[in-house]
């Protein structure tokens, strides 16, 4: 007998709903005030039925060859973001409230993030764990990152002497993506 195969039901694009939300910088936070792309959740990308696994879920990820899968976790519970890359996370297990655009920030968003959504963070947007809803299964995400690309921790609270200028350089340098890192020839992320 082979290999146990997961099937991993993707939501066609004509039912695919998605929220952007265009985070306004604050403190030392960029969010998403350096590059024309506003965070974006696809909501339900992943069908729950069946559950979607880890595994299926990266697989399809390398397939689209866009971004690459590199960890499984939940998400931090202090603010942080990225200045060296842009973040996908595909939430595959539970459901929690976020926050994005940093603690104090009157532009920042909240949502809750259950099994199969997925959300595009451009670099320099802060994110952080609100709560974990408990519903079932501790919260956890597969993290990729485009190909080729390294991540950073900032926190934009001047820690480890972080670079305000170098961090504004590094965003203001990055592309965006040419395919859907989800979707591939044609997506939301290509329409933003």
């Amino acid at each position: 007998m082979g290999p146990v195969r997961h099937t991993l039901k993707i939501t066609p694009l004509s039912a695919l709903r998605t929220s952007t939300h265009h985070i306004p910088a604050h403190a030392h936070i960029p969010n998403t005030s350096l590059a024309p792309h506003p965070l974006l959740i696809y909501h339900g990308a992943f069908a729950r039925d069946p559950t979607p696994q880890p595994s299926a879920i990266e697989a399809h990820l390398k397939r689209v060859g866009v971004v690459s899968p590199q960890w499984s976790y939940t998400m931090y519970s202090q603010s942080h973001f990225h200045s060296t890359t842009h973040e996908l996370l595909v939430v595959f297990r539970g459901a929690a409230r976020l926050l994005f655009g940093g603690e104090g920030n009157p532009g920042a968003v909240e949502i809750e993030a259950r099994m199969g959504d997925a959300m595009l963070l451009p670099a320099g947007v802060a994110h952080r764990l609100l709560e974990d809803l408990g519903e079932g299964e501790a919260f956890e995400m597969i993290g990729s990152y485009p190909v080729g690309k390294n991540w950073d921790m900032c926190y934009g609270d001047g820690r480890g002497g972080e670079d305000v200028q170098g961090i504004q350089e590094r965003i203001r340098g990055l592309g965006w993506f040419e395919k859907d890192p989800i979707y591939g020839d044609d997506g939301p992320a290509l329409h933003i």
